[in-house]
């Protein structure tokens, strides 16, 4: 009976995508048919296979390896908060980020990730049939982060049509950072947390095709890059075999040089320091903002909490995911303090039990939690946005507002349903 009604619930999210389009004919079924179908097998092949399954076991050990090292570099500077029986949130999720970090931006300076993303959003394009930066641009949030895959497009935004930034803006609610993977594995399943990643890249394409449907010429379907660490700027032709470049260029005088690499390290360094302080501020602030709401709340009723209320609201949604009602009922609070707050909320708050829960209910949680998805990343967004394009860019970016959120939440839930029909 949960089986189906999980299969009821993937195809109920995806006609809400349909349902809330901006224009429903320019929708281009069979790019979205085939990228389902993908998705199902990507999913079905990663959680039920040997093969699937040791690949995520073994990235989600490398991950915890990389973790294990960066705990070398802690204990080193803070001993007694490496060595005790149980470390706090912050030393065991969010320290190891001040090496994770800068060990990505060593393989962006090195030209390695960037070779990655483009050959990747290659394929993946070719695949899906969709405009090849949205596809380049799904694969490079996946690996740097919303903010930071929006900064180093900023040539492209500026030169593609407001329509096409607020597909890039509605995508980047689904994304995660490659360097803060293993801040999520310390926390949650890692199996189902490397899982998600590629399935919401996937999704994050289906979703924003149905939602904002746009049309591109094959004169727009070009990526322009700074190449190097700003040694040149170019537009690549990545459908084709060649690159090829545009007509308008950075002049040479105006071209900055590359950016010396001890300079570059601690700038990447004091940028990771930047996100420990953001992440905890944050996750501070938002839980004893949630606590002081609960109060208040309490004065009227004493059963009156912001998880309660945002479980109501969000329990049909779970519900739909294939979990019984006591389950759907915790899992829809989850849900709502997530979108509130952050994930690492709700993950600081079932680390220790997570193990414990159904094996579907573990998958379906963790893999919604695995993603940026909450009202604080639409003000990020937007104030990337209003930094890096026009004011008319950035005003049809600022309107739709809650199709960004409509977006971040479609999506986690149908990568949720998606890979939840595989894992009982």
């Amino acid at each position: 009976m949960y089986l189906i009604v999980n299969i009821i619930g993937l195809v109920v999210f995806l006609s809400l995508g349909v349902l809330f389009s901006k224009n429903r004919q320019q929708i281009k079924w069979k790019s979205v048919g085939i990228m389902v179908v993908f998705n199902l097998v990507l999913a079905w092949f990663l959680t039920s296979f040997p093969i699937g399954r040791s690949i995520v076991a073994g990235a989600s050990a490398g991950f915890n390896q990389l973790v294990q090292v960066a705990y070398q570099g802690i204990a080193f500077a803070l001993a007694d908060w490496v060595d005790v029986k149980s470390m706090n949130f912050v030393t065991s999720s969010l320290l190891p980020i001040l090496m994770i970090i800068p060990l990505f931006d060593i393989l962006t300076y090195v030209g390695i990730l960037p070779w990655i993303i483009k050959w990747i959003g290659r394929g993946l394009s070719k695949l899906t049939g969709q405009p090849k930066f949205e596809s380049f641009f799904a694969v490079e949030m996946m690996f740097l982060g919303n903010t930071e895959a929006l900064a180093v497009s900023s040539l492209q935004l500026q030169q593609m049509k407001a329509e096409r930034n607020l597909t890039l803006a509605m995508m980047s609610m689904s994304c995660v950072t490659a360097s803060i993977i293993g801040a999520y594995t310390s926390l949650m399943p890692g199996q189902f947390i490397l899982t998600a990643i590629p399935i919401n890249v996937i999704n994050a394409i289906i979703i924003t095709n149905m939602l904002n449907p746009v049309t591109v010429t094959p004169e727009e379907d070009t990526i322009a890059t700074m190449t190097g660490s700003g040694s040149s700027a170019s537009a690549q032709d990545v459908g084709s075999g060649s690159e090829t470049l545009a007509e308008a260029t950075i002049a040479e005088d105006e071209v900055p040089t590359r950016e010396p690499f001890f300079s570059f390290l601690g700038d990447s360094i004091l940028n990771a320091g930047k996100l420990v302080l953001i992440i905890t501020a944050n996750v501070i602030a938002f839980v004893a903002l949630a606590a002081l709401v609960d109060k208040l709340l309490g004065i009227i009723n004493p059963w009156l909490t912001l998880e309660h209320i945002l479980g109501i609201v969000m329990f049909p949604f779970a519900w739909l995911t294939g979990l019984n009602v006591h389950d759907a009922f915790e899992f829809a609070q989850y849900m709502g303090t997530k979108l509130v707050t952050n994930e690492f909320v709700v993950m600081g708050k079932v680390t220790g039990t997570i193990n414990q829960f159904a094996p579907h209910y573990k998958a379906v949680l963790t893999v919604f939690l695995t993603s940026f998805a909450n009202f604080s990343t639409v003000g990020m967004i937007i104030g990337c946005f209003k930094g890096l394009v026009n004011r008319q860019k950035n005003d049809v970016v600022a309107k739709n507002v809650g199709y960004l959120l409509l977006s971040g939440i479609l999506v986690s839930l149908v990568s949720a349903a998606t890979v939840g029909l595989f894992v009982w």
